[in-house]
């Protein structure tokens, strides 16, 4: 029997985060509600982070839990004024790197689920 490969390696691997994370911050930079949620000057750790948790996510390695433990997404989260205009700004980012990247339809679905529904359990407040 053959095992079925695990989304990350069916989607690309580690270059295919890569792409999907650079692309996503390239619009973070130019954003004035998201980019001061990054307080290093450059961008370069929140994309690592985000990299790694995201290939963990999807099966490929367990970096991230090795380096910053359990990712506890809305806790790290609670210093940050996460309402819906900043959820909808990340998606639009997200929509814009999840593009680029040409999945097959079944990788982009399932891709875009799990970040729209991220991007709305991080929610914290409904105040501007």
């Amino acid at each position: 029997m053959t095992q079925e490969p695990s989304f990350f390696e069916a989607v690309g691997g580690h270059d295919t985060f890569v792409r999907l994370v650079d692309v996503f911050y390239d619009g973070v930079a130019g954003d004035p509600v998201l980019r001061p949620m990054y307080p290093e000057e450059d961008l370069g750790p929140a994309k690592e982070r985000l990299t790694m948790f995201l290939e963990q996510y999807w099966g490929g390695p367990g970096t991230y839990s090795t380096q910053r433990g359990h990712p506890r997404l809305r806790m790290r989260h609670v210093p940050f004024k996460v309402n819906p205009d900043a959820r909808d700004r990340w998606l639009a980012h997200m929509r814009t790197a999840v593009d680029s990247l040409d999945l097959a339809p079944i990788h982009e679905s399932q891709l875009w689920d799990y970040l729209e529904r991220a991007a709305f359990s991080m929610i914290n407040t409904f105040e501007d």
